[in-house]
């Protein structure tokens, strides 16, 4: 940055001070938005029938270089007793109302495969389960190009529990 003009300096530090003044949360799913819905949602061209649940806005950009074409829903965090992060803080209200729509008939739910991420999925999928929707989990287990000698027992009984034949 050093090597930066002034005026681009300006810019991003312009950017920054009023970045919460720009970005607003899309009222639809709750990704990021400078007005109104997200591009997400406003595109004609998304598979409305499913929609994959994540914890936080940033984590989309990750799944839209997958080439997954459905609708997200942001729920601005995970269950966390001990953090005092109850279903209340959540944005698991607006997703019923999503699902309630009728449009709707896979929701995947994509939070973190540690103990709070499983436990969001888990009261998800019971919570939602009389939705009439399909309820799917993102698989989980041994990342493209690691060591299977690193692995942790959980990651790998993951990774055994969810093989699929070649």
């Amino acid at each position: 940055m050093l090597s930066w003009k002034d005026s681009d300096l300006n810019s991003l530090a312009d950017d920054l001070a009023h970045l919460h003044e720009r970005v607003k949360n899309c009222p639809q799913c709750g990704n990021y938005t400078e007005g109104g819905e997200c591009v997400v949602c406003a595109s004609p061209r998304r598979d409305r029938r499913q929609i994959c649940v994540v914890e936080q806005a940033s984590q989309i950009a990750v799944f839209e270089q997958t080439g997954y074409n459905g609708l997200y829903h942001v729920l601005g965090g995970r269950l966390s007793p001990l953090s005092g992060v109850g279903p209340e803080a959540l944005r698991i209200q607006e997703l019923r109302e999503r699902l309630a729509g009728g449009e709707v008939n896979e929701l995947i739910l994509a939070t973190s495969p540690d103990v709070e991420g499983e436990a969001t999925a888990n009261y998800l999928a019971e919570l939602c389960r009389d939705a009439g929707v399909t309820i799917t989990r993102i698989a989980s287990g041994i990342p493209a190009g690691a060591d299977v000698g690193y692995a942790d027992p959980a990651t790998l009984s993951r990774a055994l529990g969810g093989r699929q034949k070649i």
